[in-house]
């Protein structure tokens, strides 16, 4: 059982921890980092990286997700906007705003120009900060950006919070004050992340994808230094989220999100993935484009690998991959030959295995 403990100041002799894995939680769920103390004393340390490097799946998910995400986390926003006209991130202007701010380092995280229903050219910039800890400077953070925003688009900017930390106290939502007859008050509507606890029933029978994002946030938290559970929950997710009948490109999004924050030491991974592999050959219920999707993914793997190992030396084997695409129907032949190829020593090994491979295809066919 992983030894877990949450003050990262604390010092402990390493001869406590000998022989045992252990999972340090530093700012809420982020990182998480593994130690694995050997019987000669040295530790290994796997982490995510910096705070901007943590905060960048969520800004991931609500980019890839912008409409799920207000749907789910601001409904009356979302019922007020026009997406048949589209919406603009405007990240990169945002960021040279906001870039000298006294009150961090870190940049607003997502700037969003929509339409409204108005029948006019009307455009709103939505503000949203997404929050992993505690922080002090925060509600003024919130307050900068709004009136940069403002003073550099002249535009109605409506500034959101989206809070991932596990602090259930920490409920920033105002940033004012008030000297001789002046007031200043900036509100900004809060979503706290662990407040959908009690809405675990809609988000399992919900179709929206940002669901599973927050039911996978959920219980990364639930599982903090427990990584059998933690893997056991991750499979359930990955599972769930591969028989969804979603789009390919929305179950690879949802699936970086939920290979960043339910982390598990590499062993683990390694374990999960072959597990996984074994339980999708049995999936009946792929449909046909599911399958070439599947086979389209792994062709474009192969010839990558190809690329990397021969070079200019490898694209007759790359033609022959492409035409292979239509010619073998199970999409498991491509995927050992894609882990083959990782092993083949030279060119001439690499064309055996294809020679096997087409060989074997051949005789399935008579």
């Amino acid at each position: 059982m992983p030894v877990r403990f949450n003050e990262a100041k604390k010092i402990t002799p390493v001869k406590a921890f000998l022989g045992k894995q252990i999972s340090v939680d530093i700012h809420g769920i982020s990182p998480e980092i593994y130690f694995n103390a050997q019987i000669t004393g040295k530790i290994f340390i796997t982490s995510r990286g910096s705070g901007m490097e943590q905060d960048s799946p969520w800004k991931d998910a609500v980019e890839d997700f912008f409409e799920d995400f207000l749907l789910i986390c601001f409904p009356d926003i979302h019922k007020d906007i026009d997406f048949s006209k589209g919406y603009e991130f405007r990240d990169k202007e945002l960021q040279k705003i906001t870039k000298r701010s006294k009150t961090g380092t870190r940049h607003a995280d997502k700037l969003v120009k929509v339409y409204l229903f108005d029948g006019s050219e009307k455009w709103l910039l939505i503000h949203i900060e997404i929050q992993g800890y505690e922080e002090k400077e925060f509600p003024e953070r919130m307050f900068t950006y709004n009136y940069r925003i403002f003073d550099k688009f002249r535009k109605e900017v409506v500034s959101l919070a989206l809070l991932t930390d596990d602090n259930p106290n920490f409920r920033p939502n105002e940033y004012g004050y008030s000297r001789w007859g002046f007031k200043m008050l900036c509100q900004y509507p809060v979503v706290k992340l662990i407040d959908y606890r009690d809405r675990l029933t809609e988000l399992e029978a919900s179709t929206n994808p940002f669901a599973i994002i927050i039911r996978a946030y959920l219980k990364t938290l639930e599982t903090a230094g427990n990584v059998k559970e933690r893997y056991s929950w991750k499979k359930r997710f990955l599972l769930e989220l591969y028989r969804s009948g979603m789009k390919r490109e929305t179950i690879l999004a949802i699936q970086k999100f939920i290979d960043w924050i339910m982390e598990l030491p590499d062993e683990k991974e390694e374990e999960l993935n072959q597990e996984i592999i074994k339980e999708e050959r049995t999936m009946p219920h792929l449909t046909s484009a599911q399958r070439i999707d599947r086979k389209k993914g792994l062709v474009k793997g192969i010839i990558t690998i190809l690329e990397i190992k021969f070079g200019e030396a490898g694209k007759p084997l790359s033609a022959r991959t492409d035409k292979m695409l239509y010619k073998i129907k199970p999409w498991e032949t491509f995927e050992n030959l894609m882990e083959q190829l990782k092993y083949a020593q030279n060119l001439s090994e690499a064309e055996k295995l294809f020679d096997e491979v087409e060989l074997q295809n051949q005789e399935t066919i008579h």
